[in-house]
């Protein structure tokens, strides 16, 4: 009885170990599908990754590159691109001064040819007249007296100009014209091409006669 049982598992035991031995090939052969599939999802994961970042990379770039764009584009700081310019700011003039001195002339041309400094009193102030070596303080607007094209104006700058007279750091029109002028005047110098500039603006301004309008605001 005992000899049949072990004749009886002895039989058996090679087919169980080949049994095993196919388990195991077959265990280790889904654990191997099973780590490739894996690995492969975790390439395909960290390749989509990857591009999500290059794309993000990218839209980032471009953004900064327009933000550069729009910040160089804009003209000022107060200012938006393709804005309607503002006008110049509200001069603070003198009290006491004439209404006709705190709005910007119309200056159109002259007529005929101009040979010699005319001075016209367009507004007569009550002021003391203005000598040689003092500081004056002006608003003014500059044409071609030809054409009355403006080139210069103080009131486009939004602000009067002080400047010395009479001591040649102007003009000869300026500083023959305005001299004797009474403080809160409004006058017209019409000036030759000789005593402005030159008849060709060989001293850097506009050739030939031109013609300014001039508003004495103070004088010391």
């Amino acid at each position: 009885m005992s000899e049949r049982v072990e004749n009886r598992s002895a039989g058996q035991s090679p087919g169980t170990k080949a049994e095993r031995r196919l388990a195991a090939q077959l265990a280790a052969k889904k654990a191997a599908e099973a780590k490739r599939r894996r690995q492969s999802m975790l390439g395909a994961f960290v390749g989509v990754l990857a591009v999500a970042a290059l794309i993000g990379g990218i839209i980032w770039l471009n953004q900064d590159d327009d933000k550069q764009a729009t910040a160089g584009s804009s003209p000022s700081a107060t200012t938006e691109p393709n804005a309607a310019p503002t006008a110049p700011p509200a001069q603070q003039l003198p009290e006491g001064i004439d209404p006709a001195l705190k709005t910007k002339p119309q200056v159109g041309p002259g007529t005929g040819e101009l040979k010699k400094l005319n001075v016209t009193t367009l507004v007569k102030g009550t002021g003391p007249a203005i000598k040689a070596g003092q500081q004056i303080t002006i608003n003014y607007v500059g044409v071609s007296y030809k054409d009355g094209q403006q080139f210069d104006s103080s009131w486009d700058r939004g602000q009067p100009y002080t400047t010395p007279i009479g001591v040649g750091r102007l003009i000869q029109g300026w500083d023959q014209g305005l001299v004797g002028v009474p403080v809160g005047s409004r006058v017209q110098l019409d000036i030759p091409g000789n005593l402005a500039y030159g008849e060709n603006g060989e001293l850097g301004g506009p050739p030939g006669a031109l013609r300014f309008v001039v508003d004495v605001l103070a004088a010391q």
